[in-house]
């Protein structure tokens, strides 16, 4: 009998030996409340899952009268009983657009739909050896917080020792570049030379074994100039180090939207599975961007420590407002997280700064 190829769909016939169940926020009364009631200033669990397993989906819609409650609302998850998250990242941004927006969009790993992209799911793959808990904190000041929500998972007898734990972690830098003083436009957005990947913006430095699988990066163009000066944020170089190597790092790309699979300095929306843009910018490149790269295919290995980063503009000479969301597998112990950054500095900056 010939090798069956293992895909999304010629893997539906292969028999699976496992359970399946889900947690949610049903009525437990039988009524139609289904969703949680989240107090400002306040935690709650989602799951607390004993035993062997994988979560394969996590959708969730939220609402709050709060402004910006999607930067104000922090998803954590933590695998086997460790104390510091495997996951941590504001809820919006964790599901593919940073700045406090949704949009309508779809990749294969992470979708926001209709109404309004405030659907939300997450199809990576989460597997635990003994336990998966899964939480989230509101932020919020004054209002509460409505969570509606669905965890799809296998259970197992055991999981196998190769199966290495999901993890995705949040940043955020009002990037400083250089004074334009004395130049021309475009010596300022194209001239310069990085030889070192010094002053990079880094979307994750990581140690221990795994693969790195992809990044959401967020961009908020804050350089004010004439509408017919060219005002392009891009040319920022995508440089990864892989195991501690010195610069010229194994990966290094040569812009922006040339790592994100695009080019041209492209301006319109585009969804594909493992690529795209969701924020396209608006004249001249100006206000909130966002794109996408998932790493499915071409997973970037590493065996004992990667640092993905980027320039903020070639040469690092633009100071623009970036936000990042990084998605990787590894074994455990990983390098601890940066501590989540206070409310006020994870609120997107107003459009006219």
């Amino acid at each position: 009998m010939p090798t069956l190829l293992f895909s999304p769909l010629r893997g539906l016939v292969i028999r699976r030996e496992c359970k399946t169940k889900r947690e949610s926020s049903w009525d437990r009364t039988g009524g139609n409340d289904d969703r949680l009631h989240i107090a400002p200033k306040s935690k709650a669990t989602l799951a607390n899952i004993k035993g062997a397993g994988c979560i394969t989906h996590f959708w969730c819609t939220v609402s709050s009268k709060e402004e910006l409650f999607l930067r104000k609302i922090i998803l954590r998850m933590f695998w086997d009983g460790e104390r510091e998250p495997s996951v941590e990242v504001p809820l919006g941004d964790f599901f593919g657009i940073g700045h406090g927006i949704t949009k309508n969009f779809a990749s294969l790993p992470l979708c926001m739909s209709p109404r309004d992209g405030r659907g939300f799911s997450c199809y990576f793959p989460m597997p635990f050896a003994k336990e998966a808990k899964v939480e989230i904190e509101s932020e919020c000041e004054k209002n509460e917080v409505l969570f509606y929500y669905y965890l799809d998972y296998e259970v197992y007898n055991s999981l196998p020792t190769d199966h290495l734990r999901f993890h995705a972690q949040w940043r955020r830098e009002r990037c400083k570049g250089i004074s334009e003083a004395g130049m021309t436009n475009d010596d300022f957005l194209f001239g310069g030379r990085n030889l070192t990947g010094e002053g990079n913006y880094i979307i994750l430095d990581g140690e221990g074994e795994g693969h790195y699988v992809g990044c959401v990066l967020n961009i908020h163009n804050l350089r004010n100039v004439p509408p017919d000066v060219e005002n392009w944020y891009g040319e920022g170089d995508d440089m990864i180090f892989v195991d501690g190597e010195l610069f010229p790092p194994s990966f290094h790309g040569t812009g922006t939207e040339d790592y994100f699979n695009c080019a041209w300095s492209p301006q319109e929306e585009f969804y594909a599975p493992y690529h795209g843009i969701t924020l396209g910018s608006g004249q001249n490149w100006s206000g909130k961007v966002s794109w996408y790269r998932f790493h499915i295919e071409d997973p970037i290995v590493f065996k004992k420590s990667i640092l993905v980063t980027i320039e903020h503009g070639h040469a690092n000479r633009r100071s623009d407002d970036y936000s990042s969301t990084a998605y990787w597998y590894q074994s455990e112990p990983h390098k601890k997280f940066p501590p989540m950054p206070p409310v006020e500095q994870r609120l997107p900056i107003g459009d006219n700064l």
